[in-house]
Formats: C-alpha cells, structure tokens, sequence
C-alpha cells in the first residue's frame, strides 16, 4: 500500500534495536499472535457456544474445523502472493479479513453464520501469519534476522500460553462473542502500525502464474472429506455424506494430478523424494492427528462432564506450552548433537503413555493426579519431538525449498488436526447430534462413555508415529554433519545450529509446527528486489 512509502528505512536495511526494528516488530508480533490467541481462546470457549447456539458436538467441530479447512489449504500460496503484491500489503489483506471475519463471528446469530465466520477467519489467518514472517525476513538486515524471528516466535509463544486464561475469563465475565471482539482493536492497531511504519518489499521476479487452481482443489478436498466425517458421525452414511466423499476424493485426486503438471505448483511433488522428508511429514500427521483430538475433547470433557469453569478447563492444558517454551530449543540442541532419530522414536511415546494416562480419566478425579500426570507426558513428548521434527524437514529439503519444506511440515500438522477432530469422535462412538438442549446432554453423556476410547487411538497413532522415525538414517542429519566436519556452523548461522539451517525456536505452537519463513516466497533469500513503495 502507498502508505508505506512514506517510512525512510528500506526493506533489508532494518537494523536490530532501531525505531523501524520495533514497529516492525510490534506489527507482525501483534497481527500473528491474535491469531495464535484466537486458536487457543476458541477452545476454551466451545461449551458456552454449544449452549447458546443450541448445537451438539457436530457444530463444535465445524467451529474448529471451519478455521482449519481454509487455512491449511491457503497457506501454501500465501508466500507466492506476498512477493507478487507486496508483503506488506497482503499482510495488512490478511489482518482486515480476519478483522471482517471476527465481527461476523461476534455478531453471528446462529451457527451456520459463526461457521462462515470461521472459514473467513482461515483465509485471513493463512496471509498474515506466514506474511508477518516474510516482512521480517524481508526488512531486516541479514544478520539481525535470526534475532527478529527468535523475537517474533517468542512473544507470540506468549500469546498461545495466554490465550486459555483469556478465553475462560472472557466466557466466565461476560460472553463466548467477546473473545472474537477482542481481535478487532488490534486488528486496527496493526493495520495502522503496517500502514505508516513497516516499509514495503516484494519480489518482482515472481511467478506471475499463482496455482489458485491447486488452492481451490485443496480447500474442496478438505472441506468434502471433513464434511463427511463430521455428518457420518452425526447422521450416519446419508446420500449427502456418501456424496461429499465422493467430492473430497475426487477433488483430491485433482489436486495431486493438478500440482504434479503445474508450472509453478504450490506444491512441488518432487520434494517427496526424499525419505527423511517423507517420514518426517507422516510422524507430522500421525503426531498432529492425535494432538487436535487431544485439545478439542479434553477441554469440553472437563467442562461438561467434570465441571470444570471455564478458566479452569482452559488452565488444565497449559503444562504443554510452558514446557515447549523452555524445553525447545535444548531438545533441538541435543538432536544437533545426537541426531533427531532417537527423539523422534521416543517423544512419540510419551505422548502415547500421555494418552493412555488420560484415557483412564474419570468424571470426579481431581486435576493434580488425574488430569496432570497426562499433561506432563503429553508436554515432554511434545517438548523432545517438535523441534528434531521441524529441523529434521528442513535439512532433508534442498536449500531452495526451505521455506516451502516448513510450509508444508505445517499444512500437513494443521490439515492433521483437521481430520482427527473430524474423525477421532466419530471412531470412538461420540455422538455429534445437534439441535436442541437434550442434544447437548446426550454429547456430555456420550463424551464421557467414549473418551478413553478417543484418547487409546490416539495412543495407536503416536505409537504408529514412532514406528515411522525408526525408517530416519541412524546419527546427525547429512548437511548437520557436514557442517560440523568442517568447523564452522550451517548456511546463514553464526554458531551451530541443529540439523544445519536456524536456531530452535523458544516457542513450538501446539497448534501447528513453527513456520521458519514464508512458504514460496523469497523473503531473506536474496533474490527479492525489496521495493520501498
């Protein structure tokens, strides 16, 4: 936007501890963390929305899931469009069409336009989140980078751990809308910030063949295999669930025949040649698949059938971020050292020991012994397995496909979720009944029978996950211990670094592994000619 051409820095001339580096800063920190807070927040959140709007189980998950179908299909494209139109620009798009959608969601008057709201907000999120770290990649000096993005993952790590406090409070004060209020001031604050403050950059050697075709496939496969899921657990193999597979199959198979042909596909097949990249992707779905479940049943568990507050249900998950801030970036040392393979073996089982702990959960036990236990399991396998896994894509990926090795490690954690949130109840015999109040009851009843059953699977699918790390090659990932052999640290890092490429980062979001730059873009590659205007 032509507001930026008025900041006297240029974009890859931002210097650490300046005026430029903080507004920067404050911008992309404040307009990603509301998203990380929003997911959090929604969470917490979801019981009170089933009471008011009347919807059982079913409508909770497309709350959750309408978010995820947008944003994993988009994210993707997101880089490509950013160096086209200007990274700042698209990242002030992303930030008023998540602004939009949270007003739709505060002001919804029933579910299906909540639902809207949420897939509205997917598509917002998809553009700034990964946009914000292209302007920093992009506006910052090469060698301050590294501490702006540690900056970066740090404090909106904060926002995650906050996000549960601030939701249950929200809901415990006032109302469930507040929590989408909320994003609204901030919104505008980022909008302005971006506008007057943060200098422009683009790429005028982009692509300018976008894949929107593979997007739209994306989001239709998603969408139809979800919808799916969702009914058949619901209403049973009806005509209309039986057609949705069909649509979702179908559209699926496009999107792979459409990406393998494309010119510039958002997604190059290719990049699956590797075995380590391939692995690490499957224990990424396997791991992802059973922490969505985990977040999104736990929380209305504690709240339906223990009677848990609000605040409280939402505290009960809050071991696993605290332990992935501390804890992250000495686990992604130790697999620099020892190579990721072991802590890819293990962490999967002690999530799987996590899982077994809070399958034998019951209605009256008390949080200290019943539900903490498995927390701290979940947390410490979360804690030794996120950082190797993320490193581990990166140094398995060519160096040019860096950004998109983490984009896609994180489509395919967000699109895991997705599923498992769809399929987890519907396996375990959770109703998803909606309509009226006795629908509701017949959720909590059916959540308590079937929640130790949700968390065994889940148990199998980390189990399954450590299985697929036992295929990774034995020691140090090849360009680690490369680098290591001739003294000095990877590519573009100033001391060692695990597995090659960065620094761990502090903060590992649950909601998805940490994007190290933009997918497709080239941010901080130098390739980018950085236009201020």
């Amino acid at each position: 936007m032509s507001g930026s051409a008025s900041v006297p820095v240029t974009a890859g001339r931002v210097a650490w501890g300046t005026p430029a580096a903080r507004w920067m800063l404050t911008a992309t920190v404040l307009g990603s963390g509301m998203a990380f807070l929003d997911s959090t927040v929604v969470t917490v959140a979801l019981p009170a929305i089933q009471g008011d709007l009347d919807t059982g189980l079913a409508g909770l998950q497309w709350i959750v899931n309408g978010y995820m179908v947008t944003l994993s299909a988009l994210i993707l494209l997101s880089g490509s469009l950013s160096d086209r139109f200007g990274r700042v620009r698209l990242f002030m798009v992303g930030v008023a069409v998540f602004a939009l959608a949270s007003a739709l969601c505060t002001f919804a008057p029933t579910l299906e336009w909540l639902v809207a709201g949420r897939v509205l907000q997917g598509v917002g999120g998809a553009l700034l989140t990964p946009g914000s770290l292209a302007i920093l990649q992009a506006g910052f000096r090469q060698d301050d980078r590294a501490r702006a993005i540690g900056a970066w993952s740090g404090l909106t790590g904060v926002a995650a751990a906050v996000g549960p406090f601030v939701g249950g409070w929200l809901v415990q004060i006032g109302d469930w809308r507040l929590i989408f209020l909320i994003n609204l001031p901030i919104a505008a604050a980022v909008l302005l910030i971006s506008w007057f403050k943060v200098p422009e950059s683009r790429d005028v050697t982009a692509a300018q063949r976008l894949d929107y075709s593979g997007a739209l496939l994306g989001v239709v496969a998603l969408a139809g295999i979800t919808y799916a899921l969702i009914q058949w657990g619901a209403v049973g193999g009806t005509p209309a669930v039986w057609t949705a597979v069909a649509v979702g199959v179908l559209a699926l198979a496009a999107f792979l025949f459409t990406e393998a042909r494309a010119s510039s596909p958002m997604l190059p097949l290719g990049i699956f040649r590797s075995l380590p990249f391939s692995v690490t992707n499957a224990a990424t779905v396997l791991i992802y698949g059973s922490l969505g479940p985990l977040l999104f049943l736990l929380v209305i568990y504690l709240q339906e059938v223990s009677g848990y507050s609000p605040i409280a249900a939402g505290a009960a998950s809050l071991p696993i971020t605290v332990l992935m801030l501390l804890l992250s970036a000495r686990s992604g040392e130790l697999a620099a050292r020892i190579g990721p393979r072991l802590q890819l073996v293990v962490g999967p089982l002690l999530l799987a020991a996590g899982f077994w702990l809070l399958s034998r959960l019951t209605e009256d036990a008390p949080y200290l012994t019943g539900v903490l236990p498995g927390v701290l399991l979940v947390a410490l396998g979360l804690a030794t397995t996120v950082a190797p896994l993320t490193a581990t894509v990166l140094a398995s990926a060519p160096e040019r496909h860096a950004g998109l090795a983490s984009g896609v490690n994180n489509t395919f954690a967000r699109g895991a979720q997705l599923i498992g949130v769809a399929a987890v109840p519907v396996l375990a015999g959770i109703g998803g009944s909606s309509g009226a109040a006795s629908g509701a009851r017949g959720d909590a009843s059916a959540l308590a029978d079937g929640f130790g059953t949700a968390m065994l699977i889940l148990v199998v699918l980390c189990v399954l996950a450590s299985l697929c790390a036992l295929l990774l090659p034995r020691g140090r990932m090849p360009e680690a211990a490369e680098a290591a052999d001739r003294g000095s640290p990877p590519a573009g890092a100033s001391s060692p670094e695990p597995l090659g490429r960065e620094q761990p980062p502090r903060f590992c979001g649950v909601s998805g592994p940490p994007l190290r730059s933009c997918p497709g873009s080239t941010a901080g590659s130098g390739a980018a000619d950085p236009l201020s205007g």
